[in-house]
């Protein structure tokens, strides 16, 4: 059982956890032990989390969400099975608990008098510049 916060548990039923091969360091160690991990968390279907919640965690997720939506988290930081194993569940924890907050919402502000004036004045230097770009008139 992976406790997110006082009111959200995620059950070891909706969790599956995979361990494959790891590349990187680790010698004649790598070939021989499946130490990285695939923890895959069926989020689409799972009865932990409400609504609003598995929509944050989606868009959070990114390509780590697949069509099915389950999340999947890999880890093969470590040369030790547990260690990665831990790593991977604190992973998926920390991505669900910044699902749970919800976006601030955006006030929308107005320019300022000065800044406006600033922004017109430039513009019309920046006219002035490319008027005297044009073709001299011999005649003159």
């Amino acid at each position: 059982m992976l406790r997110i916060n006082d009111t959200i548990t995620i059950q070891d039923w909706e969790i599956t956890e995979q361990f494959v091969r790891s590349s990187g360091p680790g010698g004649q160690n790598v070939n021989k032990v499946a130490t990285a991990v695939e923890l895959r968390f069926e989020a689409a279907s799972s009865p932990s989390l409400p609504g609003p919640v598995k929509t944050r965690l989606k868009r959070l997720a990114g390509r780590r969400w697949t069509n099915e939506g389950a999340l999947i988290i890999q880890c093969d930081e470590t040369r030790s099975q547990a260690r990665n194993r831990d790593i991977a569940r604190d992973r998926l924890t920390d991505l669900i608990k910044k699902a749970l907050t919800p976006p601030k919402r955006r006030i929308a502000t107005r320019p300022t008098l000065g800044s406006k004036k600033r922004r017109l004045k430039a513009k019309k230097v920046r006219g002035e510049v490319k008027a005297l770009r044009g073709k001299v008139d011999p005649e003159n």
